[in-house]
């Protein structure tokens, strides 16, 4: 027995030895840290035991909040909103396997997000293949929430753009370095939106809804493969910028040798940056996507063809010094701004706005006892304007909770 429990501490001593204690420390970028939002998903903290071949990592997060909407609340509420877990592999030289297997609200919904063969060639040209993250934007593909000083994802994000969205496919990516530059990219064939993103329960054209779709794991709703690729590109001491792009067919425009509709296609563009100000280490991130979708004429207005939304962070360290016994101690002040409009456009008949559009602010104060670890206080104010832009509903109160890598 002593000999198995010394084992047991050896290996796992080995493990969080090769944690990165230095995660999210929000330093500007050095020669030895050039990462970019795509490769967040093996920038995470592993936990392998001796020799074994596989790691394993994780994170989970839970809140607090008491929010009202008119004066109209449901009190305090207590939610438990993930827990994700990581399995690597270094299968052989370069070869890799990473999956990601996420449970949201308990067990209410248990998706896998990630899991995928990645089979190494050349720094700009290598393949994978399994299920994608589809990479719309930076948020879709660095959405852990340890990363993050907000209780919430980004509205645009979880509400226009489908959050966490991933496919069965496959594709290429690279990433040169050079001097202070780092170049990077990926595209992707992967099995796409389906009709539900106007036919659905939201009255309005709403692309998460597509994430119901669990066939589209094993098939294609129309056999149409969708398109997605990224470009990015990093300066050490400046900034990193990055232009994505996500498209295809999404309606089953025919069935069994009969045509049912034309092709109807749905495009979305995003540009997401991220930037540390030296001097005072204020961390600034954002995006900001553009979605065009083909709505049949049959369609009211009340489904929007175009829509575009966004959001911004900026983060600003306060406080790194130790505190009540954690020596990587970091207090930050934070701000978020959001903006959704899911109808950009005019009313054919009146030629008046068609509003249905989203303001949000959200101030935060957290604290990270250490690199994998936040503790978070928001402060959430959103104004809703309805379809018609009567007078906008407000939703405001707090929110309070931790996650965590483990």
């Amino acid at each position: 027995m002593r000999r198995i429990l010394c084992l047991l501490l050896c290996l796992t001593g080995t493990a969080y030895a090769q944690i990165d204690s230095t995660l999210l420390r929000r330093k500007p970028a050095t020669k030895n840290d050039m990462q970019l939002n795509m490769d967040a998903v093996y920038n995470r903290p592993f936990l392998s035991m001796g020799k074994l071949p596989v790691a394993l990592g994780g994170y989970a997060e839970a809140n607090w909040q008491h929010l009202g909407t008119e004066g109209i609340t449901d009190g305090h509420q207590f939610q438990m909103q993930r827990m994700t877990l990581f399995v690597s592999s270094s299968i052989g030289k370069r070869l890799k396997f990473l999956s990601e297997l996420e449970f949201e609200d308990g067990t209410k919904e248990i998706n896998i997000e990630f899991a995928a063969v990645d089979m190494e060639f050349h720094p700009m040209l290598n393949l994978r293949g399994g299920i994608i993250m589809n990479p719309i934007g930076a948020f879709n593909q660095n959405h852990d929430g340890p990363k993050w000083e907000f209780v919430d994802r980004p509205t645009s994000a979880v509400a226009m753009l489908p959050a966490t969205w991933s496919n069965v496919g496959f594709g290429v990516y690279g990433k040169q370095y050079k001097k202070d530059w780092v170049l990077a990219y990926e595209v992707y064939a992967t099995n796409g939106f389906d009709n539900r993103i106007i036919d659905n329960t939201n009255g309005r054209t709403f692309l998460p809804a597509t994430k119901l779709n669990r066939d589209r794991f094993e098939e294609s709703y129309n056999g149409v493969p969708m398109i997605t690729a990224k470009g990015a590109v990093r300066h050490r001491n400046i900034a990193e910028l990055g232009v994505s792009y996500m498209g295809g067919v999404y309606n089953k425009f025919e069935q069994d040798g009969f045509v049912l509709d034309k092709r109807r296609s749905i495009n979305v563009v995003a540009v997401d940056a991220n930037t540390t100000i030296p001097r005072s280490n204020t961390f600034i991130t954002g995006e900001w996507a553009w979605v065009s979708t083909d709505v049949p004429p049959t369609y009211s207005e009340q489904y929007g063809r175009r829509q575009h939304g966004g959001f911004a962070d900026i983060v600003q360290p306060v406080y790194r010094k130790p505190l009540l016994g954690f020596d990587e101690s970091v207090i930050n002040i934070a701000c978020r701004l959001e903006y959704v409009d899911w109808n950009v456009g005019t009313f054919a008949q009146t030629g008046s706005n068609i509003a249905d559009h989203f303001v949000s602010v959200v101030p935060a104060i957290s604290w990270r006892p250490s690199g994998q670890t936040v503790i978070r206080v928001n402060y959430r104010y959103n104004l809703q304007t309805d379809l018609l832009g009567n007078p906008a509903q407000r939703t405001a109160g707090f929110q309070a909770g931790f996650s965590s890598y483990f």
